[in-house]
């Protein structure tokens, strides 16, 4: 990805830019779609790995990985992004937890000069081996790679072709040098992303194919172990779309080299990434996404015997513990839980991006969030029963009324209702018609106790694998109506009373029915971009990106959708950089 924080996203190639997310099984894998890759039951204790002669099996032993993100590929240095220094015990608690390779995203363009001969700084390079040889020595698989250079010089290959083609071929000549003697765990991977500007799609491709040519040439030239070094070849920006899939695949063919790795990124369906344009969940379109991108890796690449590297994967907008949640949590669930069970059945090897606030925990190596990774770990070797949405709401000012869910059991069977260590009574507590699990009135209003806004109690649908779905019981009342407003484009906030509620999507159009806002393609914006809540201040935020978007003068109508399906509408008016709000 490209830099410390989420940028402006755009839906499809022309409206849409990926951010990076500063913001993963010994295995068997199939030529066939209904073949699974499995991770190994039990630990194997770190030290030597012994690679298996063919590429399919070593990028299936390699399964589940781990981005080392926002470390050493960010800019200037190491620590720019707000993470400490790489440590061994990092690396080894990563091993401990399961995973069997890591990805070390480096970018050389701070540590390098920047005419010819591009020499990459002593120290630099030895620092880079530094924590390649800790991983390594962890019995970990390590991918290393040349990542935000991408973009930051590899992309004006269109207007500057040869020195372009002399710095990219000098970096990895000296990479090939430096690591020649690594063992055959250490892969290499041409180029993070890749980015063309200004070029036409035909020129993108060829440009493209001549990089990867070019860093095959480099490689299988320098000598050591680079002679059989498994090497990773992208498609344009890592897009697992079919035309990019099918020019890697030429690419591969043309190569004649058993030792080649396909690899690509997932980021799921773009609205549910980031919550824009209504994907507030994991729907139909967003799961559609998932399963034909999988297909697609599968029937182009992993059944024509070239394996696939997923290098990175998650959401681009969650979990991001500096900011408010922008997807729903179960829904977030669901999303990993089928990224699991989709990799194992088109036998492509997962890599989850961890920028380092997101999951692990660089300081305390803890992960901040275990139950989502729990859920990450499970999905490696088996599915996992989920439900329509994971919590049941309760209005506050009407009385207690049965409740129904739609259960999603992936392939398990249903196997009862739990409140902690008690199980509830079909029937009495709950009833259950095909997927529709109905919990009954006289069941919820004990659960509800006292109706305190918010949580009241949680329950846990069991199923006969894999990991329970949790269901919380809320009580609520629509929002009160928002009170008048003033502030400017640079702070603007209202005041809300969400009485056990949480805000899902803002939709924003004016008076004409124009969409308003940065997100002008589509009424709803942006979470966290245009607007956010901000619970413990009891208060919506409209941001400086939202207010300076919007025409002068011109009356906004917006719509607050919670996810318990109430709406609130509001009004706001900018004049100049004052802005002025009313409940509508």
């Amino acid at each position: 990805m490209r830099e410390s924080h989420p940028a402006a996203s755009r839906p499809g190639s022309a409206l849409r830019r990926l951010a990076i997310l500063l913001l993963a099984l010994g295995a068997t894998i199939g030529l066939t779609l209904g073949t699974a890759l499995t991770a190994p039951a039990a630990e194997a204790a770190p030290g030597k790995v012994r690679v298996p002669d063919s590429a399919m099996d070593a990028v299936a032993a390699m399964q589940p990985s781990w981005n080392l993100g926002n470390t050493l590929e960010a800019i200037p240095e190491e620590t720019s992004w707000g993470n400490p220094p790489a440590t061994r015990e990092l690396l080894a608690k990563v091993r401990s937890e399961g995973f069997r390779s890591v990805r070390i995203p480096v970018t050389w363009k701070d540590h390098q000069s920047a005419t010819a001969p591009y020499t990459v700084d002593a120290a630099y390079m030895s620092r880079v081996k530094q924590v390649v040889d800790w991983a390594l020595d962890e019995g970990l698989y390590v991918v290393l790679n040349v990542h935000h250079d991408s973009w930051q010089w590899v992309n004006k290959m269109p207007t500057d072709h040869d020195n372009v083609l002399a710095r990219f071929n000098s970096t990895w000549t000296q990479i090939s040098s430096a690591f020649k003697d690594e063992p055959r765990t250490l892969l290499f991977e041409s180029i993070n992303e890749p980015v063309f500007d200004g070029a036409t799609a035909e020129q993108k491709t060829k440009l493209l194919n001549e990089l990867n040519v070019s860093f095959h040439n480099v490689v299988r030239s320098s000598g050591g172990n680079n002679d059989d070094r498994l090497l990773v070849l992208p498609t344009e920006y890592c897009t697992p779309s079919q035309s990019l899939l099918d020019d890697l695949y030429r690419t591969i063919r043309s190569l004649d080299d058993d030792n080649v790795v396909a690899t690509v990124h997932y980021y799921g369906w773009w609205p549910f990434s980031v919550n824009v344009a209504g994907g507030t969940h994991y729907d139909a379109a967003a799961q559609k996404d998932l399963t034909d991108s999988f297909t697609r890796m599968h029937d182009t690449l992993v059944a024509k015997g070239i394996p696939v590297y997923l290098g990175e994967y998650g959401l681009l907008s969650w979990p991001d513990h500096n900011h408010p949640s922008s997807v729903e949590r179960g829904e977030a669930l669901k999303y990993f839980e089928h990224v699991g069970a989709a990799a194992r059945e088109a036998g492509v090897t997962t890599a989850l991006w961890d920028p380092g606030f997101a999951y692990l925990n660089r300081i305390t190596l803890k992960w901040r969030d275990p139950a989502l990774f729990a859920w990450i770990k499970s999905s490696w070797t088996t599915r996992s029963g989920t439900a329509s949405f994971d919590h049941v709401y309760l209005p506050k000012s009407s009385p207690v009324t049965a409740q129904s869910l739609t259960l999603n059991p992936n392939g398990t069977k249903f196997r009862g209702l739990w409140q902690g260590d008690s199980k509830l009574k079909e029937k009495r507590d709950y009833t259950l018609s095909g997927t529709r699990l109905t919990l009954t009135a006289k069941a919820l209003t004990r659960l509800a106790g006292d109706r305190e806004y918010g949580v009241n109690a949680t329950l846990k649908a069991r199923f006969s694998s894999g990991l329970p779905w949790q269901i919380d019981v809320v009580t609520y009342d629509r929002p009160k109506p928002l009170p008048a407003a003033k502030g400017t484009t640079e702070e603007f906030y209202i005041l809300t009373d969400y009485r056990g509620d949480e805000l899902a999507a803002m939709e924003s159009t004016y008076t004409n029915g124009d969409n308003a806002g940065p997100t002008d393609w589509n009424p709803y914006q942006e979470f966290n971009k245009a607007f956010a809540p901000d619970y413990p201040n009891n208060k919506i935020i409209l941001t400086t990106a939202f207010m300076k978007a919007l025409r002068d003068g011109e009356k906004v109508n917006l719509t607050f959708h919670f996810y318990s399906g109430a709406t609130v509408k509001y009004q706001v008016t900018r004049d100049g950089t004052k802005v002025t709000g009313s409940a509508s």
